[in-house]
Protein backbone atom coordinates (compact mmCIF):
# COMPACT_ATOMS: atom_id res chain seq x y z
CA UNK A 1 0.00 0.00 0.00
CA UNK A 2 1.10 3.53 -0.64
CA UNK A 3 -0.35 6.97 0.09
CA UNK A 4 -2.47 6.99 -3.10
CA UNK A 5 -3.84 3.49 -2.42
CA UNK A 6 -4.92 4.53 1.07
CA UNK A 7 -6.62 7.70 -0.22
CA UNK A 8 -8.50 5.62 -2.82
CA UNK A 9 -9.61 3.23 -0.07
CA UNK A 10 -10.85 6.07 2.15
CA UNK A 11 -12.74 7.55 -0.81
CA UNK A 12 -14.35 4.14 -1.43
CA UNK A 13 -15.26 3.94 2.28
CA UNK A 14 -17.00 7.32 2.07
CA UNK A 15 -18.83 6.30 -1.12
CA UNK A 16 -19.99 3.11 0.59
CA UNK A 17 -21.27 5.10 3.60
CA UNK A 18 -23.22 7.34 1.23
CA UNK A 19 -24.66 4.39 -0.77
CA UNK A 20 -27.87 2.55 0.03
CA UNK A 21 -27.46 -0.89 1.55
CA UNK A 22 -24.25 -2.66 2.41
CA UNK A 23 -23.41 -4.65 -0.71
CA UNK A 24 -20.33 -2.54 -1.45
CA UNK A 25 -18.71 -3.41 1.89
CA UNK A 26 -17.22 -6.54 0.36
CA UNK A 27 -15.27 -4.30 -2.00
CA UNK A 28 -13.52 -2.49 0.85
CA UNK A 29 -13.40 -5.06 3.69
CA UNK A 30 -12.23 -8.66 3.69
CA UNK A 31 -14.79 -11.34 4.55
CA UNK A 32 -13.24 -11.80 7.99
CA UNK A 33 -12.38 -8.14 8.68
CA UNK A 34 -12.37 -6.75 12.22
CA UNK A 35 -13.82 -3.28 12.84
CA UNK A 36 -13.22 -1.55 16.19
CA UNK A 37 -15.43 1.50 16.75
CA UNK A 38 -13.21 2.67 19.59
CA UNK A 39 -9.98 1.62 21.26
CA UNK A 40 -11.75 -0.07 24.20
CA UNK A 41 -14.63 -1.62 22.26
CA UNK A 42 -14.92 -5.21 21.17
CA UNK A 43 -14.27 -5.68 17.47
CA UNK A 44 -17.13 -6.32 15.09
CA UNK A 45 -15.88 -9.32 13.10
CA UNK A 46 -16.89 -10.47 9.61
CA UNK A 47 -18.77 -8.78 6.78
CA UNK A 48 -22.29 -9.73 7.99
CA UNK A 49 -21.62 -8.24 11.45
CA UNK A 50 -19.98 -5.14 9.97
CA UNK A 51 -22.99 -4.69 7.66
CA UNK A 52 -25.40 -4.85 10.62
CA UNK A 53 -23.30 -2.35 12.59
CA UNK A 54 -22.98 -0.08 9.53
CA UNK A 55 -26.76 0.10 9.06
CA UNK A 56 -27.39 0.64 12.78
CA UNK A 57 -24.84 3.48 13.04
CA UNK A 58 -25.87 5.64 10.10
CA UNK A 59 -29.10 7.47 9.42
CA UNK A 60 -29.03 6.24 5.83
CA UNK A 61 -27.35 7.05 2.53
CA UNK A 62 -28.92 10.53 2.48
CA UNK A 63 -27.31 11.47 5.80
CA UNK A 64 -25.80 14.95 5.41
CA UNK A 65 -22.12 15.16 6.31
CA UNK A 66 -18.80 16.50 5.12
CA UNK A 67 -15.66 14.46 5.50
CA UNK A 68 -12.05 15.43 5.15
CA UNK A 69 -9.13 13.04 5.43
CA UNK A 70 -5.38 13.02 5.54
CA UNK A 71 -3.05 10.05 5.38
CA UNK A 72 -0.68 10.40 8.33
CA UNK A 73 1.52 7.36 7.70
CA UNK A 74 1.81 4.25 5.57
CA UNK A 75 4.18 1.40 6.38
CA UNK A 76 3.78 -1.86 4.49
CA UNK A 77 0.19 -3.04 4.88
CA UNK A 78 -0.64 -0.58 7.69
CA UNK A 79 -1.85 3.02 7.44
CA UNK A 80 -2.94 5.76 9.80
CA UNK A 81 -5.56 8.24 8.59
CA UNK A 82 -6.86 11.36 10.29
CA UNK A 83 -10.51 11.95 9.37
CA UNK A 84 -12.81 14.78 10.31
CA UNK A 85 -16.56 14.38 9.90
CA UNK A 86 -19.19 17.07 10.40
CA UNK A 87 -22.84 15.99 10.36
CA UNK A 88 -25.48 18.47 9.23
CA UNK A 89 -26.53 21.14 8.41
CA UNK A 90 -27.38 22.17 10.91
CA UNK A 91 -24.13 21.00 12.47
CA UNK A 92 -25.18 18.52 15.15
CA UNK A 93 -22.15 16.24 15.43
CA UNK A 94 -18.47 16.70 14.81
CA UNK A 95 -15.79 14.02 15.06
CA UNK A 96 -12.05 13.88 14.62
CA UNK A 97 -10.85 10.33 14.19
CA UNK A 98 -7.64 8.48 13.85
CA UNK A 99 -8.02 5.28 11.86
CA UNK A 100 -5.50 2.48 12.03
CA UNK A 101 -5.97 0.33 8.94
CA UNK A 102 -4.36 -2.98 8.00
CA UNK A 103 -4.82 -4.14 4.45
CA UNK A 104 -4.88 -7.56 2.83
CA UNK A 105 -2.82 -8.22 -0.29
CA UNK A 106 -5.85 -7.43 -2.48
CA UNK A 107 -6.17 -3.88 -1.05
CA UNK A 108 -9.23 -4.54 1.09
CA UNK A 109 -9.14 -3.65 4.75
CA UNK A 110 -8.71 -6.55 7.17
CA UNK A 111 -8.44 -4.45 10.36
CA UNK A 112 -10.15 -1.10 10.99
CA UNK A 113 -9.49 0.55 14.35
CA UNK A 114 -11.13 3.90 15.02
CA UNK A 115 -10.14 6.40 17.70
CA UNK A 116 -13.06 8.88 17.62
CA UNK A 117 -12.98 12.18 19.47
CA UNK A 118 -15.84 14.69 19.67
CA UNK A 119 -15.68 18.20 21.10
CA UNK A 120 -16.11 18.16 24.86
CA UNK A 121 -15.48 14.41 25.20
Amino acid sequence: MDHSDVLRWVDAYERAWRSPGTTTLGEIFTDDASYLQGPYREPVVGLPAIARMWEAEREGPDEAFDMSRDVVAVEGDTAVVRAEVRYGPPLDQEWRDLWILRFAADGRCAWFEEWPIAPGH
